[in-house]
């Protein structure tokens, strides 16, 4: 039977090299600034008894964990997962991990989660909470360092990284109305939502500067099944033309009033918002405004790293959604 071998411990080191536990930790952790000819026989002594550092005890010295924390609220949203991409590739070639909290769409469970993730790593990016604006002002001193992502909050002093939905939904609703369409319907997203409150606002700056145009309201949510549950209210609503919260609500409508009988665009045009992968693919493909969520993931890790390093992070950006037409969208017929 074989025996396995202990693992070399910080006081053999020690003995070894014929210094003190704390000296071993100081050369280990890069915070010895002693003479170098003991700081050489510590890391020898480490060689010959072969031993490897603990990780977690490292952290806790340190105060430093080598993690960030990203926060979503709905992680199966491919415009999420986009983000974490570029956040994590980036974050990844400076040696941090990314730890993933996913708060199922709750927004009371939002502050917890953000604190509770925020004490196992060195910062936080918090991407599109769903929090009271209140509530994420108060906690945003305890969760520093912060980077906001798809939500600008003045109160806060740190970067953030913002989409116009405002402008977005309104360039979907003009696409439209320049097809013929004068009867549009928005299927809404979550009523706490932030960037769905944008959107609202885009659209009655778009009704109140476009004469005889009208906009019904339908309730819906974030998800594929949620649009596919509209299909009848948007069916029953008269309207030629449906705008979705974002592109998984607009592939759950195509699917829904496909299934009803009801042909797309021909009898009503569906537009999505996001761009997500598949939206191109969808039959028809979805016409929708195109976000780069991977640049978002990039540049959300540039500013990041500045505040880390104790540097300047680069300044707010917001992004301006494009317009991208695909076949779900055609002329109004009726």
């Amino acid at each position: 039977m074989t025996r396995e071998r202990h693992a070399t411990t910080i006081a053999e080191v020690a003995r070894h090299a014929d210094v003190s536990p704390a000296t071993v930790s100081r050369v280990m952790n890069g915070r010895f600034f002693g003479d170098p000819a003991v700081a050489e026989r510590v890391r020898a002594s480490a060689v010959a008894l072969a031993y490897m550092p603990n990780h977690t005890a490292r952290s806790l010295a340190l105060g430093q964990t080598q993690a960030v924390a990203f926060v979503v609220p709905d992680l199966s949203n491919p415009a999420f997962q986009a983000v974490l991409t570029g956040l994590s590739k980036t974050a990844g070639k400076e040696g941090y991990r990314v730890l993933v909290a996913d708060s199922a769409e709750s927004p009371s469970d939002e502050p917890l989660l953000a604190t509770e993730i925020r004490r196992r790593c060195d910062a936080i990016v918090l991407c599109a909470p769903r929090m009271p604006h209140d509530e994420l002002v108060a906690l945003s001193e305890s969760l520093r360092p912060l980077v906001l992502i798809n939500r600008a909050v003045p109160e806060i002093d740190t970067p953030t990284l913002s989409i116009d939905y405002r402008s977005g939904i309104r360039d979907l609703a003009q696409h439209v109305y320049d097809l013929g369409h004068r009867h549009l319907v928005y299927l809404e997203g979550p009523p706490q939502s932030a960037s769905n409150a944008h959107r609202l606002r885009g659209l009655d700056d778009f009704a109140a500067a476009v004469p005889g145009v009208r906009v019904d309201r339908v309730r819906a949510g974030v998800t594929s099944d949620d649009g596919f549950a509209a299909r009848t209210a948007v069916r029953d609503s008269g309207a030629t033309a449906a705008l979705a919260f974002n592109d998984l609500v607009a592939v759950g409508l195509l699917n829904g009033l496909i299934d009803l009988g009801v042909r797309v665009p021909d009898d009503v045009s569906v537009t999505g918002f996001d761009d997500i992968p598949f939206a191109r693919f969808t039959a028809p493909s979805l016409t929708t405004a195109s976000v780069g969520h991977a640049e978002l993931g990039v540049e959300a890790w540039a500013r990041m790293s500045a505040l880390l390093a104790g540097d300047v992070p680069g300044d707010n950006v917001v992004y301006a959604p494009r317009v991208e037409v695909r076949a779900s969208t055609g002329p109004a017929i009726r």
